[in-house]
């Protein structure tokens, strides 16, 4: 059942399953909590308590909010945290991985852990390199500075055939509910806003964070010509001993719709560890 949070004058949509300590899951940019459905009820099954929430201006969530960085989003998982009754781990994917970053850093006594699934946390240099040798990355590098620049809603879907290099099973159905979610008034905007956003913020908490962090790579992404280097640094700007990294051989930029099996099975132990005592 959805649920609503005001926050403002605006709304956050989540949907709660499962019984046990909380997790909560966010998305990234041009997409909705169902990116998560196939590891939200199996996290539910496996004994916690799942927010899976529609981040600010996406799925079920308002549109007209006065900002969509990394921080506005952080600010929003934290206040679903405050309300459900923490503490909690953050499951953050794309953005919202850089997202979770800053929730961890700016509220530790409700952040216990945080995991990110293909994080933008880093400030992306321009990798003229990486654009020459590898085809994917600068194919998903041309689509994406499309949306951006264009809203175009075909180049998003070209992305999206990029960023899932092994469809799920449902995946026109998926395709068809995210071409319709898109098409509302509104929602592309949203996205190109994100776009537009610098993970500066994110990448600045890096330091601050106190509490366990697990990166998760697909190898095949296509936002990093190196995507196990791009995590290899975020491992690096962390407090030593803080972070962990996982990469997960054929996934792109899904891996948690791609391969949830082993999104799941790299999860379970950082959450048992994590939440034990919550």
């Amino acid at each position: 059942m959805t649920e609503y949070l005001s926050i403002a004058d605006n709304t956050l949509a989540y949907e709660v399953s499962g019984q046990g300590p909380l997790v909560v899951l966010a998305h990234g940019i041009g997409d909705s909590r169902h990116s998560y459905r196939f590891l939200a009820p199996a996290l539910a099954d496996a004994g916690y308590r799942v927010a899976n929430v529609d981040i600010r201006g996406c799925g079920d969530s308002s549109l007209g909010w006065n900002g969509y960085s990394r921080t506005d989003i952080a600010g929003d998982l934290v206040a679903v945290v405050r309300h459900l009754g923490g503490p909690a781990v953050i499951i953050g994917q794309s953005i919202s991985g850089g997202a979770a970053t800053i929730a961890a850093a700016t509220a530790p006594g409700l952040i216990n852990g945080v995991i990110e699934l293909a994080p933008f946390t880093r400030v992306q240099p321009f990798d003229l390199g990486g654009l020459m040798r590898v085809k994917r990355f600068r194919s998903g590098y041309t689509q994406m500075g499309l949306v951006m620049v264009r809203g175009s809603l075909a180049s998003w879907k070209k992305y999206l055939d990029a960023a899932y290099p092994v469809k799920p099973a449902d995946w026109g159905a998926e395709l068809t509910r995210i071409d319709a979610k898109l098409s509302e008034p509104g929602r592309m905007k949203v996205l190109q806003a994100m776009c537009k956003t610098s993970p500066t913020d994110a990448g600045a908490q890096l330091a601050n964070v106190t509490c366990p962090v697990l990166i998760i790579e697909g190898s095949l992404d296509p936002d990093w010509a190196d995507p196990r280097a791009e995590g290899e640094k975020i491992i690096a700007d962390l407090p030593s001993g803080l972070g962990e990294l996982a990469v997960i051989e054929s996934a792109g930029h899904y891996a948690h719709a791609q391969t949830p099996d082993q999104v799941l099975a790299l999860a379970r132990p950082f959450l048992d560890r994590t939440l034990t005592s919550a």
